[in-house]
């Protein structure tokens, strides 16, 4: 049997020498993996902070809400009311009318993001008699060509102006 010329503890000093090596390789590569993740979310927040657009910016303000916001691909558009540039109802005792201004304003609000009533994933409808808002629905399908979105209708006891008949509002998502 052939001695080695090497002291015993050699072998396993050399085991946990390379031990340590490997583990602090791949601590650098974790480290370099959570900044690559840190700058990542940072661009992505960067990129999805939120675009507010306000269709009537004296009325909205006065109210206290942005009629829309883009955050990356979704835009979330508030209830649409029946009114004019100076926040006075409209269609005043004619739901069918005031939905038809509701689509009117909604189609500016899409248009400003580049989008259509195709881009609609999601609808909710609110009103305050939903008999005759069945009777209107049909209009929908002068909106919504291709698809229907998803959604909700309810009937409420009231909108935010007792004028007020029906309030629309929508989720879209745009790639």
């Amino acid at each position: 049997m052939k001695r080695s010329k090497y002291h015993p503890l050699i072998q396993p000093l050399c085991c946990i020498l390379m031990a340590v090596v490997i583990s602090s390789c791949n601590q650098a590569s974790n480290e370099e993996a959570e900044i690559e993740e840190t700058r990542t979310v940072e661009m992505r927040s960067e990129i999805e902070k939120p675009e507010y657009f306000l269709l009537r910016p004296e009325v909205e303000k006065a109210y206290g809400y942005s009629h829309a916001a883009r955050i990356g691909n979704d835009i979330k558009i508030s209830g649409a009311v029946s009114m004019d540039d100076e926040g006075n109802p409209t269609g005043i005792g004619d739901l069918e009318q005031q939905m038809k201004n509701c689509y009117a304003d909604l189609e500016k609000i899409l248009a400003h993001y580049g989008c259509t009533f195709d881009d609609v994933v999601k609808e909710d409808i609110f009103t305050t008699n939903m008999p005759k808002m069945l009777e209107s629905a049909v209009y929908r399908s002068k909106i919504y060509k291709n698809h229907f979105p998803t959604g909700t209708w309810l009937e409420v006891k009231a909108l935010a102006l007792p004028e007020f008949m029906i309030e629309i509002e929508m989720e879209v998502y745009k790639p």
